[in-house]
């Protein structure tokens, strides 16, 4: 798989947006992203998606005057590349700490506990 490009706490704002529906025009990200906070500036959100279009995270398509805005990477796979950015940096690359820090610090639900197992016995996936 090619390099995840590094994308930032307000840049992943936006992509939610457009992971939830796409394709999307500027003007829909706008409309959804000031909705849910007044505080968002509608230059500041075309900024944003015109820096992911560089980053390679999303592609556009022009639609008249207007562009589609539609993702070039999944949610999963830019996920991916931020843990293991976040595994990388703050443990050392190592999964062990990071767990136990997690378990420390927001005690897990019997219920998350047994969804833990079944995926470390390679259970995930079935009920």
């Amino acid at each position: 798989m090619e390099s995840v490009p590094r994308i930032s706490e307000t840049e992943w704002e936006v992509m939610r947006v457009v992971w939830e529906r796409h394709p999307t025009t500027a003007a829909e990200v706008i409309a959804r992203l000031t909705r849910q906070d007044p505080s968002w500036h509608p230059k500041t959100i075309r900024t944003f998606l015109a820096r992911l279009v560089r980053k390679g995270v999303l592609d556009y398509e022009p639609r008249g005057r207007r562009y589609a805005y539609e993702p070039r990477l999944t949610e999963e796979q830019c996920a991916s590349a931020a843990t293991e950015s976040f595994l990388d940096r703050v443990f050392g690359g190592s999964l062990r700490p990071m767990l136990a820090h997690l378990v420390r610090q927001r005690r897990p639900s019997r219920r998350e506990i047994e969804e833990l197992k079944r995926i470390l016995d390679g259970e995930e996936g079935r009920s």
